[in-house]
């Protein structure tokens, strides 16, 4: 039982990385309804811009909240840019343009600050968490910024007017526009919002897997797990969704034969196929109801 429970730890210490990205890959979800591939190199080129403020003299957290900023203009001028012209295209003109802003975002960072790993730092700190070593200071910051996240999501949109507007901008469009909300700028705030919360996630994550342009690679399909896990239109879901991925990982690797890092990635696609197979809208998300 004690092996059971330092797993299951350990697990939720994982998840709390796949957590915070899928709250990003909800946020876009939410205000498009479709699945931003280019996530994770939006958060890897954000942390990367929080390391170059750091190396310039900025404090740890003016640089964090500099980065969060710059973070949400870029957002929005992605959507404004390059999306917004696209909003009536077909699915697949959008996926090929979030493939193309992929590849322009991963090469534009390794080509100013190149490929090799750099260090970047934790405002926690590594010591163990409450005497346990199967956490640290780092990951139970990383926790609580999760909670801490969820928890200010929840109430920006229960509880104020923009919120307000953008979710009926998300679920009802056509009835949000005749009451005069500006959806196409809900959208862009939707956008700004999730590249911000992607930052957040981006310079948590670049302690533990280290700083360079390939860093969310496998951290974003996890994310993906997680928010399809959770539900696509919850938030919360999200956030349970990153850590039940990061327990089941870890419980799959400690108790299945045969089953080591080499085959983590694929049992999070397994995921994937099987939720989507036995409940499309996840474990809190709504089924969608349209009318014909």
């Amino acid at each position: 039982m004690e092996l059971l429970g330092n797993q299951i730890l350990a697990g939720v210490a994982t998840g709390a990385i796949y957590a915070c990205m899928a709250l990003a890959v909800v946020m876009i979800f939410q205000a498009i309804d479709q699945l931003n591939f280019a996530q994770g190199e939006m958060a890897m080129l954000s942390t990367f811009v929080g390391w170059q403020l750091m190396q310039w003299g900025v404090p740890y957290w003016g640089a964090f909240a500099l980065t969060l900023l710059l973070s949400f203009a870029g957002g929005v001028a992605i959507e404004r840019l390059l999306f917004k012209p696209l909003a009536d295209a077909p699915i697949l003109t959008h996926v090929a343009g979030f493939i193309a802003l992929l590849a322009i975002l991963n090469s534009v960072a390794g080509q100013t600050w190149d490929f090799t790993i750099k260090q970047f730092p934790t405002p926690f700190g590594w010591s163990p968490f409450l005497g346990s070593k199967l956490i640290s200071t780092h990951q139970a910051g990383m926790i609580g910024v999760t909670l801490v996240l969820l928890a200010l999501l929840y109430g920006f949109f229960q509880f104020t007017r923009i919120g307000l507007a953008m979710r009926a901008a998300a679920s009802m469009p056509e009835s949000a526009r005749l009451v005069g909300i500006n959806t196409s700028w809900m959208v862009a705030l939707g956008w700004g919002m999730a590249s911000a919360i992607g930052a957040i996630a981006g310079m948590l994550i670049a302690p533990v897997v280290f700083l360079e342009p390939n860093m969310m690679g496998g951290v974003l399909i996890y994310g993906f797990a997680a928010a399809v896990l959770g539900g696509l239109s919850s938030p919360l879901g999200a956030v349970v969704g990153g850590f039940l991925v990061g327990v089941f990982e870890n419980l799959a690797g400690t108790y299945i034969p045969g089953v080591g890092n080499e085959l983590k990635l694929p049992i999070a696609l397994a995921l994937i196929v099987t939720v989507l197979v036995l409940r499309p809208h996840g474990l809190f998300g709504r089924a969608v109801v349209k009318r014909v």
